[in-house]
């Protein structure tokens, strides 16, 4: 899908400062793709539940996931019907953008319980609680997660390098998120350029193939912040695993829940944050 406009273009070649200077473009080895991003609604039995900037590919999944990770549904057999439509809003100076609507159908009776759930949210790729109208639907009641899973050292680096095996988009273009399912026999990747939507996505696609959350580690190529915990602890994953050093409220938010939480996971170290008993010796 295109999902750029035809009345703004770059004003010339893309330039790159190096070491101080400007490189020649004999020295500028070829760009990377630029990342898709689109307005995706949302659209819950006809009510728009989020409008989020998220990478329009998954979107099935992405919907799914939502529904999820927002506790509007407990499993994807909530849901009856799904289409996609494509809405092309004006933007002004930008001219007409493609957006897309990704449209969900519940089973009678859920649909009740969406009107005071209902929020105008436009999130920006950067914070997955943009718009939300409260501090209480932002810090909702923590959901505990309870799990006898036990994982090695080693295998929170496998998780890590399984999610970066699975990151097909971000080979084209580096600027985009993954999030990864990893239980011992089976890895499920997603990407997206937010995290939050990554993980949306991850959720949604686990849910629909019957890959349980409940064995396995969840991993991340980004930072770790409260709404990604809050989401893990949804989906009743045991361990959030990422590449950033994550945020003070994330790491009581998933002492709280019963969540092993795992930052800075690269070049073969880890800094271990919460419930450590779960992460045994190296054997």
């Amino acid at each position: 899908m295109t999902t750029g406009s035809d009345s703004i273009r770059p004003s010339g070649p893309l330039r790159r400062w190096r070491d101080g200077g400007w490189m020649t473009a004999d020295a500028t080895p070829a760009a990377p793709r630029c990342p898709e991003e689109a307005a995706v609604a949302i659209v819950i039995d006809g009510a728009s539940q989020a409008v989020l900037m998220a990478t329009p590919h998954d979107l099935h999944d992405f919907a799914v996931g939502f529904a999820l990770t927002e506790g509007l549904i407990r499993s994807p057999d909530d849901v009856t019907g799904f289409e996609t439509v494509d809405v092309e809003p004006d933007i002004g100076a930008l001219g007409r953008l493609t957006a897309v609507e990704a449209r969900l159908w519940l089973r009678p009776g859920l649909a009740s319980g969406l009107a005071e759930r209902r929020r105008a949210m436009v999130g920006p790729v950067g914070c997955g609680l943009c718009g939300v109208d409260s501090i209480a639907a932002a810090l909702p009641s923590i959901v505990p997660v309870r799990s006898d899973a036990r994982f090695a050292p080693g295998d929170v680096l496998s998780a890590m390098q399984a999610m970066a095996t699975g990151q097909r988009l971000w080979r084209d273009t580096p600027s985009i998120h993954a999030a990864c399912l990893w239980h011992p026999d089976a890895a499920l990747v997603r990407e997206d350029v937010g995290r939050h939507n990554a993980l949306d996505k991850l959720a949604g696609a686990a849910a629909r193939c019957g890959m349980s959350p409940a064995g396995a580690i969840v991993a991340m190529s980004s930072r770790l912040s409260v709404d990604l915990v809050q989401k893990t602890a949804r989906v009743g994953a045991p361990v959030l695993v990422g590449a950033g050093v994550p945020t003070e409220l994330a790491v009581a938010w998933a002492e709280a829940a019963g969540i092993t939480l795992i930052g800075r996971a690269r070049n073969g170290g880890f800094d271990l944050h919460t419930h450590p008993d779960r992460i045994g010796e190296a054997g």
